[in-house]
């Protein structure tokens, strides 16, 4: 296990809410292994293509993580992750901290298609954006407001 891989104990957390393997098509890779790719690349920040052989193929890793981004399947870890736990009561929704910052869009970033975009191989379309994600329009040009 290297250096900012999932533990055996945040592992076995997270598995249970992990898509299984069914259906037609070829079985998926480990998901601990592609996991653990998707966080080295977030965490240092270098192209899919540079990832480490050690993750698996570069493009396994990053149709996953894209796969999973678009279908909802992060926000459904996340909800079930966060609600295991609360009941175990390590959560204190006492303590809340709202922070925001404003990033700075393209010009070209206005133009957007309003389709939701679609998944290779899947027939169902991917779950749209919430209405209050968009760029606005201010002084310093288009930004947009991420809390």
């Amino acid at each position: 296990m290297g250096r900012g891989d999932l533990s055996d104990e945040e592992w076995a957390r997270l598995e249970p809410h992990l898509p299984a393997n069914r259906g037609r098509g070829g079985r998926w890779q480990c998901h601990r292994r592609v996991i653990n790719g998707i966080l080295f690349r977030q965490r240092t920040g270098l192209p899919w293509r540079d990832l480490p052989p050690c993750f698996g193929s570069w493009k396994t890793v990053h149709d996953r993580h894209r796969r999973w981004s678009a279908d909802g399947t992060w926000e459904r870890i996340l909800r079930a992750v966060q609600a295991d736990a609360d009941a175990e009561g390590h959560i204190d929704w006492s303590m809340v901290s709202v922070d925001s910052t404003t990033c700075r869009a393209h010009q070209h970033a206005a133009g957007a298609s309003a389709r939701a975009p679609k998944i290779p191989g899947r027939r169902r379309s991917p779950e749209r954006h919430h209405s209050d994600e968009a760029l606005g329009r201010s002084r310093g040009g288009l930004t947009s407001k991420i809390h």
